[in-house]
């Protein structure tokens, strides 16, 4: 398949094949995701090029692609997994700023917020122990910010000026929304262009994030899944459908 014979493909489904690319490589390591389409992801990732990867159920399980049990996770083996950088976990973000600081607590100034979101929760200590990406379903300047009101997970410019303590597994491999894929291969570490999903333009994106992106001159599209991985996808990965009810088609 190409980008001009993907008329079947969804975009949500291309959403789910750049958040299971989150993980290629990682080898024996605990996937934490957030949301249907990561979680989608995931499972997809663990079926197919990722063999190694370790699935939770969010509590004391470790699952199958299936849902099925496979496995004991204690909380203080979890907590021996996160401080030592054998997790990745893929998080929301209310807002996420060109460096990668993300913001789940509070919209406006701290002292008085004009909103009260989830709160910080364990987003520093996510971001400074292991791994972290991110999932945005719906891209607009309003969560691509150029600054982030709250600092909750941290991001390349915060972590070089906290120091060596902060940057030892210091990681944000991408961040995927429903427009396209971004990572920080930049000299400062800034968010760059990686690629956009088949029916977008990189005008739609710049238009819809909030500060200047660093885009190459030939942006590629986010490769397509095989037929193997759109029948997983469909009929394994997620028959409900659940992806639909996160991107808009």
């Amino acid at each position: 398949m190409n980008a001009s014979a993907t008329g079947s493909i969804t975009r949500a489904e291309y959403c789910v094949i750049a958040c299971a690319e989150a993980w290629r490589g990682d080898g024996e390591i605990l996937a934490s995701p957030m949301g249907a389409v990561p979680s989608a992801g995931a499972r997809l990732a663990r079926l197919t090029f990722a063999p190694d990867l370790l699935l939770t159920d969010g509590e004391a399980t470790l699952v199958g692609p299936d849902g099925g049990a496979e496995g004991w996770l204690p909380y203080r083996r979890h907590l021996a997994l996160v401080t030592g950088g054998r997790r990745h976990v893929m998080m929301g973000a209310s807002q996420i700023d060109r460096f990668g600081n993300q913001n789940i607590s509070c919209i406006g100034d701290w002292e008085q917020p004009s909103r009260q979101l989830l709160g910080v929760r364990g987003a520093p200590v996510n971001t400074l122990n292991n791994p972290v990406s991110y999932w945005i379903p719906r891209h607009s300047p309003r969560v691509f910010v150029s600054r982030v009101d709250m600092i909750c997970g941290v991001g390349h410019d915060s972590a070089r000026a906290a120091g060596p303590s902060a940057t030892r597994f210091h990681r944000i491999p991408r961040v995927v929304s429903d427009l396209g894929v971004f990572d920080f291969a930049t000299p400062d570490r800034s968010m760059r262009l990686a690629s956009v999903h088949p029916g977008v333009t990189v005008d739609q994106v710049r238009e819809a994030t909030g500060f200047a992106l660093t885009v190459p001159a030939d942006v590629p599209y986010t490769r397509d899944p095989s037929p193997a991985e759109l029948a997983l996808i469909r009929e394994v990965v997620d028959p409900a459908r659940a992806r639909d009810r996160e991107v808009r088609s």
